[in-house]
């Protein structure tokens, strides 16, 4: 059920100290540059949106929307802030976080991954139906609307088989090194397998491509799958397959303040690049 439809519900102001993080929620609450805007926001301006939470039995209360304003607000050193208290179990609160954060204009593969299957466990606990994760093919739309309005049932089972992966690799989805559809492949291989293809990966400088994915998930399921192969396989020349540059992000810090993302200190190297080129080609014509 929607926050919208439920009328019981208190506002109040609630002291920092009472408030926690929901349980494990997927959504990463990072110190970058829009938090530090976002603390300056509260601290200019106050909170202008009320944190959504529920009571716990302890006396305190747990976060269903707005980790990034709490934690904005405990940078800001902020004592108090405006919640709206709803009265809901975990999994209707599960529910509600994953619905009221899917919205977002940037949300990370790993992210989407974790509020889908929070909300699909949540849902199986209260009876719902869970035919979307044991089924290959779901058929049926409102099924998956159970779960993302915008994803079709297939492409929630996608990201959810990402949650198999190990950390590492699942943080190379996130930044972009290997996409959605050969993940969803990698995903079927061991623990094990999975860190032998990270040293692999991080040894050779490469990552596979989805018919490579394909081979590794072949032999893994036939019990074949092991170092050499993974070697073997990785070292195969891939389609449209184009040489590249690239540094360790160690290396770059020194020369960039210590508040610059990795995607800021790219975007910088650029226009450096761009302005230099200029400038051999201003010398040029003269």
């Amino acid at each position: 059920m929607p926050l919208s439809n439920i009328k019981e519900v208190q506002a109040m102001q609630l002291p920092i100290q009472k408030l926690r993080p929901f349980e494990n929620h997927p959504f990463q609450v990072k110190d970058d540059d829009e938090m530090n805007q976002l603390v300056w926001s509260v601290l200019t301006q106050g909170v202008l949106t009320p944190l959504v939470v529920r009571p716990l039995e302890n006396g305190e209360y747990e976060v269903i929307s707005g980790h990034r304003r709490l934690h904005a607000c405990q940078k800001a050193g902020i004592e108090t802030v405006p919640a709206l208290i709803y009265a809901l179990d975990r999994d209707a609160a599960a529910i509600a976080l994953v619905d009221s954060n899917l919205h977002r204009e940037k949300i990370l593969p790993s992210e989407k991954a974790f509020a889908y299957k929070l909300k699909m466990d949540a849902l199986s606990r209260q009876g719902q139906r869970t035919d979307l994760t044991s089924r290959q093919v779901v058929g049926k739309l409102e099924t998956a609307d159970l779960i993302a309005e915008n994803e079709s049932g297939r492409q929630v089972q996608r990201y959810i088989r990402l949650t198999e992966l190990i950390p590492q690799i699942l943080s190379m989805v996130d930044a972009g090194k290997i996409a959605l559809t050969p993940a969803v492949e990698l995903s079927y291989l061991t623990g094990q397998e999975q860190q032998d293809l990270l040293e692999t990966m991080e040894s050779e400088d490469c990552t596979p491509s989805l018919s490579q994915a394909i081979q590794m998930k072949k032999l893994s399921q036939s019990g074949e799958l092991n170092m050499d192969k993974i070697f073997e396989i990785l070292r195969e020349p891939k389609a449209n397959q184009q040489e590249k540059i690239s540094f360790r992000v160690e290396d770059l810090r020194k020369f960039f303040p210590k508040t610059y993302s990795v995607a800021r200190i790219q975007e910088r190297i650029l226009k450096l690049l761009e302005a230099d080129c200029r400038k051999r080609q201003r010398a040029q014509e003269r």
